[in-house]
């Protein structure tokens, strides 16, 4: 039988040694969401992102200044003009059962994940050949120079490109893998798995860091001081702030802004922002079905939504926090413009879109917005949505899940009265936003598209022309090009930018926040 909590309160405050040592090593951390999807292939979620940078490791590694840095590899040689890139292995690199890291493994892992990557789809479509040379030597031959090579490797957006055994790796890509065993600096312990409450970790006792650098996002060594990592899902932030407050937990991912004031008072807790380049949100289409299949009825939705709306609920009243008027790419980075931008800043009027909403053809087909209740962020973007359709007289069918069941139901590509979808929003690190190779969400290939599948094409002509761009002008105008097109064709909402914080216990140092890595943290 448990003791009431007083009654813990009141017990001695000494413990065995061993007791007091575990605790000091074991990591305790408020995630975003609950985990329900382990394969970072299958989903774009960042909750599995985060789980995969535990559990699996990279080729390389991106930098602070967005640089890739060897980390799995050694290193690599380039020739043939850049058609013939090969690629060796470190020493020592083993995965969690125990068989060695071989390059038929990295090149299974390649192909697995560039089958559902914006950037990986358009490398396999140079490949002439994948081949493993010996156990640490593979080589990838092309058809044409491809420049985003190691960019493409060191990916950190969704869908990331992780090394896994091939057994795993050579699973389609479209069913989502339910064992997870990588390299990486952590097991997972799947026994320990608690849905909606608990995952564990622990640490990696084979795991061999980069043997130089220095720890910078996901460069240099990763080196592990925690025995122990647990993931406690809080879905109600104010029992995840308590938490934190009292030192029952050491980490909070994801703060709403409206508590950032009562955490900067808390003599024990840090805060900082998570990173520079902010989040910026996406209303995402399914442009499959009725009535979304219709670019004039998605155009109708984005003249008449307001990003000042969508910021406000996402980050609260304090301007500084968020930023409207933003288009494709993410402000205050070379590819962000100002083209077409009229279509989010120009003058709102409800009427107006109403009327457009009809004339657009829009004939009252019941439109399905799917709102995860246990992620407040997303949540209150999903309601202004709501509030937005029931103004303009749409037939609203509201439904509401945790987030993993969105994710999962968000794959479907069923008519929405068959358990598909039309509508929901998502959010991005701006990381996610400074070039079409990493944006998931402008593909426009169809079947080959990330969630909603818009089939446009000049926009992916224009999305593919970026990757032959021979210069930053000539990139730039591709850029210009693109955002036009998603304005004209509107097969997402950009719903504006905002920035967000994380919080943790000052007893923690070597916290690198902007990806929320386990490795490098240590007590003091």
């Amino acid at each position: 039988m448990s003791l009431p909590r007083r009654a813990i309160l009141a017990l001695p405050l000494a413990a065995p040694a061993f007791a007091q040592n575990s605790a000091a090593r074991t990591l305790r951390y408020v995630p975003q969401a609950d985990l329900t999807v382990l394969d970072p292939v299958f989903t774009t979620a960042y909750i599995s992102r985060h789980f995969a940078l535990m559990v699996y490791d990279q080729l390389y590694g991106l930098d602070s200044n967005l640089r890739p840095q060897p980390q799995m590899a050694e290193g690599h040689v380039v020739e043939d003009d850049g058609k013939l890139w090969r690629f060796t292995l470190r020493e020592g690199l083993r995965f969690h059962d125990g068989a060695p890291v071989r390059g038929r493994d990295c090149i299974a892992s390649i192909r697995r994940w560039a089958a559902r990557d914006s950037i990986g789809q358009v490398l396999m479509s140079r490949v002439v050949e994948m081949k493993e040379e010996s156990d640490r030597v593979f080589s990838i031959k092309l058809n044409r120079p491809f420049g985003p090579m190691l960019e493409a490797m060191a990916k950190l957006g969704p869908p990331a490109l992780f090394i896994m055994p091939e057994r795993l790796a050579s699973t389609d890509p479209n069913r989502a893998l339910t064992e997870a065993v990588g390299s990486g600096p952590f097991r997972f312990l799947p026994g320990e798995r608690i849905a909606g409450a608990r995952a564990a970790f622990e640490r990696n006792p084979d795991y061999v860091p980069r043997p130089n650098g220095t720890p910078d996002w996901a460069a240099g060594p990763k080196r592990v001081h925690m025995d122990r990592v647990e993931w406690l899902t809080m879905p109600d932030p104010g029992t995840a702030m308590a938490a934190l407050r009292s030192g029952e937990v050491d980490w909070w991912e994801n703060p709403g802004n409206d508590l950032l004031p009562v955490l900067r008072r808390a003599r024990d807790v840090h805060v900082q922002r998570a990173s520079p380049l902010g989040t910026f949100g996406t209303g995402v289409f399914n442009t499959m079905h009725p009535p979304f299949d219709k670019p004039a009825v998605r155009r109708a939705i984005l003249r008449a939504m307001s990003q000042e709306d969508f910021m406000t609920a996402a980050a609260g009243a304090d301007s500084e926090l968020w930023r409207a008027g933003v288009g494709v790419f993410t402000p205050e980075t070379p590819l962000a413009n100002n083209e077409a931008l009229d279509a989010v800043t120009g003058p709102r009027d409800i009427e107006r879109s109403r009327r457009e909403l009809r004339d657009a053809g829009y004939n009252g087909e019941r439109v399905v917005l799917l709102a995860p209740g246990d992620y407040p962020l997303l949540s209150a973007l999903a309601e202004v949505q709501r509030d937005l359709f029931q103004r303009l007289g749409v037939n609203l069918d509201y439904v509401v899940s945790d987030w993993g069941t969105l994710v999962q139901r968000r794959s479907r590509r069923e008519p929405p009265g068959q358990g598909g979808w039309s509508m929901f929003h998502t959010t991005w690190n701006g990381l996610d936003g400074i070039n079409p190779g990493v944006m998931q969400y402008i593909r426009a290939n169809g079947q080959g598209a990330w969630f909603g599948w818009p089939d446009i094409p000049a926009l992916e002509e224009a999305r593919l022309s970026w990757f032959d761009a021979p210069d930053l002008e000539a990139q730039k105008a591709s850029a210009r090009r693109i955002q036009r097109l998603v304005m004209e064709e509107a097969p997402y909402l950009p719903t504006g930018q905002y920035f967000g914080s994380t919080a943790w216990r000052r007893g923690l140092e070597g916290v690198i926040a902007p990806i929320y890595a386990m490795w490098n943290i240590r007590r003091t």
